[in-house]
């Protein structure tokens, strides 16, 4: 039943409209790609259902002709209409490791380690690098030299480089040293917007409107972030209509793409998917990104749900860098070396090159005395 079940939601897909109405062709076929598909080794490798299923479609796409020489004819297989349509061939990775990383270091990490860190990034392939915030150096010590970090950088054609401001005076300051892209946040816990900004959501976005209208009238171009879509370290489960509004409010202010925070790493597929739901309903998904830590080592199956609904803009940490000054336990974003591993054996470019990537790890990890947060990094030598 099963099987039968699977075929007759892939037909859709592949145009095979005769064989639902045959049986025995039904039967015939499903047992050559169950056979086909238990034969590979790597069965083990598909945690949950919608892995099996395209891995049994790809069998199918192989074989059904043979299987079915008489529906030759009738077989259409079109990428456009298959339940792989939602892979692209290309996904933009938005490094944040030198901000969002380094920011959670207990010691201050010098200069020269964070310019060097952002151009062995831009070496590797990655375009977009989240680089320093200008935040008061009094709470975050770690941001205290982003002025001249942002001078020191070089610039490269078709790089992105961007800062975090929290309010207008962080504008200000970025401006200051020509920066060309901001980040703005927003949470949507009121109790993280407390603890985090010293001011509640509605607060919140009206510094936040401010700085939007500053910086539409300076020509700088502005990526939101939205903190705590699955959880909150205070609250709990965060509605995931909140959510969308204040994924809205961004997106009216002119944001050109709003990045959602799964903050403490407690977002599974199924909360994941509920968030995008929502979401979606209000901003389209090419505005959208996700923003995963692996806490409990669901990033990588929670971008993978993201892809299947549209999303097409991830953020990662190098080596797995990264944390929650405000939830004890949480885990880095997921690793750069990590995602572009499983979106290459995907099929889905991201032009980074993982061998640089992965010696970026290692030099970053090594540089400031931790094991990298990373599976892949671990796993291959230093080059």
């Amino acid at each position: 039943r099963q099987s039968q079940s699977l075929l007759r939601n892939a037909r859709y897909g592949l145009g095979l409209q005769r064989v639902s109405a045959d049986r025995t062709l039904s039967i015939s076929l499903i047992n050559s790609v169950s056979l086909a598909v238990i034969a590979d080794s790597n069965i083990s490798v598909y945690p949950f259902p919608e892995l099996f299923l395209l891995k049994m479609l790809d069998v199918l796409y192989k074989t059904a002709a043979n299987v079915l020489p008489s529906l030759k004819a009738d077989i259409t297989v079109s990428k456009q209409d298959s339940c792989i349509r939602n892979w692209p061939n290309f996904v933009k990775v938005v490094e944040v490791g030198p901000r969002d990383g380094l920011q959670n270091e207990p010691k201050n990490v010098p200069t020269s380690i964070k310019v060097d860190l952002i151009n062995r990034l831009v070496d590797a392939g990655v375009k977009d690098v989240e680089t320093t915030s200008f935040v008061s150096a009094k709470w975050v010590p770690q941001m205290g030299d982003n002025k001249e970090v942002m001078r020191s950088l070089q610039k490269v054609p078709d790089v992105n480089y961007v800062a975090l401001v929290p309010n207008v005076k962080g504008l200000e300051s970025a401006e200051a040293v020509q920066t060309e892209t901001i980040a703005l946040f927003l949470a949507a816990s009121e109790s993280f917007s407390k603890k985090n900004t010293n001011c509640s959501i509605d607060e919140s976005m009206e510094r936040a409107s401010a700085v939007l209208e500053r910086a539409q009238k300076a020509g700088i171009r502005v990526r939101g972030y939205v903190s705590c879509v699955c959880g909150c370290p205070y609250e709990g489960k965060i509605d995931p209509q909140k959510v969308a509004q204040i994924t809205k409010f961004l997106y009216d202010g002119g944001c050109y793409e709003i990045s959602l925070g799964d903050t403490i790493g407690v977002g599974t597929p199924g909360s994941i998917a509920t968030v995008l739901t929502e979401v979606t309903k209000l901003v389209p998904a090419e505005r959208i990104a996700l923003h995963c830590h692996n806490t409990y080592g669901q990033a990588l199956p929670n971008i993978l749900i993201g892809l299947q609904m549209g999303v097409r803009v991830f953020d990662s940490s190098v080596g797995g860098l990264g944390g929650c000054p405000y939830a004890k336990g949480a885990s880095g974003n997921v690793a750069t070396e990590d995602l572009v591993y499983m979106l290459h054996g995907m099929g889905i470019q991201t032009g980074i090159d993982l061998d640089k990537i992965v010696s970026t790890a290692h030099f970053i990890c090594s540089t400031i005395g931790k094991e990298p947060q990373s599976n892949v990094t671990r796993a291959l030598p230093r080059v």
